[in-house]
């Protein structure tokens, strides 16, 4: 089985073909950016497929990252995902970011808890924590520094993520043992497809995953009409309901915990 993965979920736009007997992608490319995964998307989908014996034909599942992450990052991603599922008539699953960058520390089978932590902003970050079989002691959540490092527990742990220089220096302030691995920003395209892989598409839909709200909310305008003009307005002339603006609640954060130890298996 041969599985697109796609990653927008952080700062870079990344693409890999992997197949499932193999253990390095068939083509990949990843390129670092903050913003414009919009316009960069699609022609690094083209060139990574264009590598692809068969092209999209020889595609029997997409995977995309889900989340946390940029909530436009998450769009434009599981909207490609989505648009290609469909075109190509295969199954689209979605994977976790915190999941996908837990999986090479897990792989890596050395003592300790891992944790991934990912910069939400103002003294927080986007956690998950993770045993040594790849379970998740604490799914994903928003949590401030200082109850990650409490939630590490007696240590040792090893950390991943941008949020993780910030839990290191909190967890070592208390005095337990924790090492940083790696400097990556972003998940490793190449794990996003091998948990892809072996994701159950009944319960790894491709749905962005919102652990807190958006900085920027819609303004809700609120206008009083004058006091003659409410009596001289006909019931039947007032604003129809259907009229009235919504915005959809986000998206919950599934409940179950992530498995990644067996990522890596063929």
């Amino acid at each position: 089985m041969k599985i697109l993965a796609i990653d927008t979920a952080l700062p870079a736009a990344s693409a890999c073909v992997l197949d499932a007997d193999d253990l390095a992608p068939e083509s990949f490319e990843s390129i670092p950016m903050e913003r414009g995964h919009a316009e960069a998307l699609l022609p690094l989908i083209d060139r990574v497929m264009a590598r692809v014996d068969g092209g999209f034909a020889a595609i029997d599942r997409v995977a995309v990252t889900v989340g946390p992450g940029s909530f436009t990052g998450l769009r434009v991603g599981i909207a490609a995902a989505r648009a290609i599922g469909l075109a190509c008539r295969v199954p689209v699953v979605g994977v976790s970011t915190l999941a996908a960058l837990a999986a090479p520390l897990i792989l890596a089978d050395e003592p300790g808890t891992v944790g991934v932590a990912i910069d939400a902003r103002h003294g927080q970050v986007y956690f998950a924590g993770f045993g040594g079989d790849g379970r998740a002691y604490l799914a994903p959540r928003i949590m401030s520094v200082k109850d990650v490092a409490r939630a590490l527990g007696n240590g040792p742990a090893r950390l991943a993520g941008s949020g993780a220089a910030a839990v290191a220096q909190e967890a070592r302030a208390k005095g337990l043992n924790v090492e940083i691995i790696g400097n990556s920003v972003a998940p490793d395209i190449a794990y996003v497809a091998r948990l892809g892989l072996i994701a159950d598409p009944a319960h790894a839909p491709a749905r962005p995953v919102y652990l807190k709200a958006a900085d920027a909310k819609p303004q809700q305008s609120k206008t009083v009409p004058l006091a003659d003009q409410a009596e001289q307005t006909p019931p039947a002339e007032a604003a129809h309901p259907a009229e009235s603006a919504t915005v959809d609640e986000p998206d919950k954060p599934s409940s179950e915990p992530d498995k990644v130890a067996d990522a890596g298996t063929d």
